[in-house]
């Protein structure tokens, strides 16, 4: 944040003061060719100049302008690259209302790699989904791809297992294949499997580094399996991850859910609009959602296209795929 920040009378107009120990951040604030606040002044329909160390937004929408550059000094100030995803997210932001937020979401670190790197929510519905993990036993994160739903669960189980609150890390995904039969590939069961939890794999590899996850795999420490080797068992003093869970069916959502033992925490990921069950069967994360929700020590967190944290062409992919839901749905009721 600034360090003094002054607004002129005119509601039309909102002048932003940084004090000269910042002055490193704000070039990194306005961009590379004043890219960052020609961006501002395009999307809130603002005129702007800069006076010195002074950033003047004219128009209808020039509070909110001065509040994007407050939240955007925040994320540098935090050591955190503007990207134009970052930038946008911080206009949103500040057309809510919620200024301010974006400094707290990034004081947030969830866990830290084997190479010192702080994992950092980026969104406060990540902030949110983070907190929902440290809160209850039991939390469902469900949004589209991007928004960090696998890789914070995999950091805070990791965060858990460091801070010696669970003995091991167990994470799971149901082996539902979209054109192929597990039958049908070659190797081992284990082999068949792998691709389906590779993005597991890369995610405990770059948080433990490869040689402690490979003594913690060999130890049993981190097991990573299939869905279906859960059934039987109970569950106990483990950080236990669901990937996928969209593909799950409702009885092996319940079977999963039933496995939960003594000193266990349970986090249950992903995309309702992704499912690939065959035609008829019931997804057992929409399911549970719906049945679980209002439960005590249970969470759901619907995290949105507005948490996606990669490109921001993906945040315009989700939003198109959810108008063709939309109209597809209102078509089907007609």
């Amino acid at each position: 944040m600034p360090r003094s920040t002054s607004a002129e009378e005119d509601i039309t107009e909102k002048t932003v003061t940084v004090d000269t120990g910042s002055l490193d951040k704000l070039r990194t604030v306005i961009g590379v060719l004043d890219e960052n606040l020609m961006t501002i002044a395009r999307e809130l329909s603002l005129s702007t100049r800069i006076d010195g160390t002074k950033i003047v937004f004219t128009g209808e929408e020039a509070d909110v302008g001065g509040t994007v550059v407050a939240n955007l000094l925040a994320v540098a100030e935090a050591g955190e690259q503007i990207d134009k995803s970052a930038l946008l997210y911080c206009i949103s932001l500040a057309r809510e209302g919620s200024a301010g937020d974006i400094g707290a979401v990034l004081k947030d670190v969830v866990a830290v790699t084997s190479r010192g790197k702080p994992v950092k929510c980026k969104t406060v519905g990540q902030q949110n989904y983070v907190a929902a993990m440290r809160k209850n036993t039991i939390t469902f994160g469900t949004g589209p791809a991007g928004t960090g739903k696998t890789y914070l669960a995999v950091s805070f189980a990791v965060a858990t297992y460091k801070a010696k609150q669970v003995e091991k890390i167990i994470l799971t995904r149901p082996a539902v294949e979209a054109g192929e039969k597990l039958g049908f590939l070659p190797g081992d069961l284990q082999t068949k499997v792998d691709p389906y939890l590779r993005p597991l794999y890369d995610a405990l590899q770059e948080l433990f580094g490869l040689e402690t996850y490979a003594k913690l795999m060999e130890k049993g420490v981190i097991e990573v399996a299939p869905l279906a080797y859960m059934r039987g068992r109970t569950l106990s003093n483990a950080f236990v991850i669901l990937d996928e869970a969209q593909n799950a069916t409702r009885e092996q959502m319940k079977m999963f859910l039933t496995r939960l033992g003594e000193g266990s925490k349970m986090v249950v990921t992903g995309d309702l609009t992704q499912t690939d069950l065959p035609d008829g069967k019931t997804s057992g994360l929409a399911h549970a959602v719906s049945v679980l929700k209002g439960v005590e020590d249970i969470a759901v967190i619907a995290l949105t296209e507005r948490d996606v944290v990669r490109h921001p062409l993906v945040s315009r992919i989700v939003r198109a795929y959810e108008r063709e839901e939309q109209r597809r749905r209102k078509g089907e009721k007609r």
